[in-house]
């Protein structure tokens, strides 16, 4: 039980899929996990066994869904589907690795790696929507549940705003930490906002299968 006032998150990019392991954008593609991400998912049954996690809820996309039950399952807890809570959605990126989009489009190219923050790729979100759509969401579900603990599954993207919000590192600054699959990050949240306890702890996947 968090203390009164203050909701504790702690937060986790799904498990790995096919896309990820070949550097595809996914954004709103629904992809599966892969036989790697599906052992990642099943890690956190013990990692979080000590949590006293109270709610769980994930975005609607299968990857997120998927990672969540395993330790649903054990707590005896519901999934909550959150559709806040979904990657940024990239448009006609989506399918396709960077170096691909840097060919067909090179000065869209540019401007994503820029994290020009108004800019949005055809059919897609800009990073200033995506971040106010998905920290609202955050805060929102933490304020529901005021002093309580919550697990919450998302994507990378997420993650970074989610980060970015604790620590008040501009939306178009470069990126200088991890999101890993399925690694455990901790946040708090009170009435004026969130702060950072603990990022990227990967020690329950420190005996990953070999591929294959």
């Amino acid at each position: 039980m968090a203390a009164d006032g203050v909701t504790r998150l702690v937060v986790v990019r799904h498990g790995q899929t096919d896309w990820n392991a070949a550097l595809r954008i996914q954004g709103h593609t629904d992809i599966a996990l892969n036989a790697l991400g599906r052992w990642q998912a099943a890690q956190l049954v013990l990692a979080l066994a000590d949590d006293g996690l109270q709610a769980i809820y994930s975005s609607d996309l299968q990857r997120a869904v998927d990672t969540a039950r395993p330790f649903a399952d054990a707590a005896g807890l519901p999934v909550q589907i959150e559709p806040g809570l979904r990657e940024r959605r990239f448009g006609r990126f989506e399918g396709l690795s960077f170096a691909e989009i840097e060919s067909r489009w090179p000065d869209d190219a540019r401007r994503w790696r820029q994290r020009e923050p108004g800019f949005a790729p055809g059919g897609g979100e800009s990073l200033q929507a995506f971040q106010a759509r998905c920290v609202a969401a955050c805060a929102t579900l933490a304020e529901r549940h005021r002093g309580q603990s919550l697990l919450l599954v998302s994507h990378g993207g997420v993650l970074d705003c989610l980060y970015r919000a604790a620590t008040r590192v501009a939306l178009d600054a470069p990126r200088s930490w991890q999101l890993g699959n399925v690694s455990v990050n901790r946040l708090l949240h009170v009435e004026t906002g969130f702060s950072l306890v603990g990022w990227n702890d990967e020690r329950h996947l420190q005996d990953a299968p070999e591929p294959g």
